[in-house]
């Protein structure tokens, strides 16, 4: 499976009670073909509201890698240890698994 085809999301509920959606995947670029992407990003969206995304280490194929990263993201979000904003999870986002 690829990140291309199928990028992983799923919902943190911060300490606030505030629901954020972390998306790990290929970005879509209108002027290149998806297929020829091999960038995964972090996406992190607050309802309709982008709140920021960082690109990651990982390569496209990579979906074990790319689901251990967003599951420490959702835990750090919920545990009110990451905030949901691009610098603070860049950190994990630029850490090897």
């Amino acid at each position: 499976m690829s990140l291309r085809t199928h990028p992983l999301e799923r919902e943190a509920t911060l300490p606030n009670g505030r629901v954020v959606t972390v998306r790990v995947g290929v970005p879509n670029d209108s002027y290149i073909p998806q297929r020829e992407l091999d960038t995964v990003t972090v996406e992190l969206l607050g309802g309709r509201e982008h709140l920021g995304s960082v690109t990651t280490v990982l390569d496209a194929e990579q979906d074990s890698e790319a689901r251990a990263l967003l599951l420490e993201i959702v835990a750090g979000l919920e545990s009110g240890k990451l905030e949901a904003t691009a610098g603070s999870i860049e950190p994990l986002a630029d850490r090897l698994r």
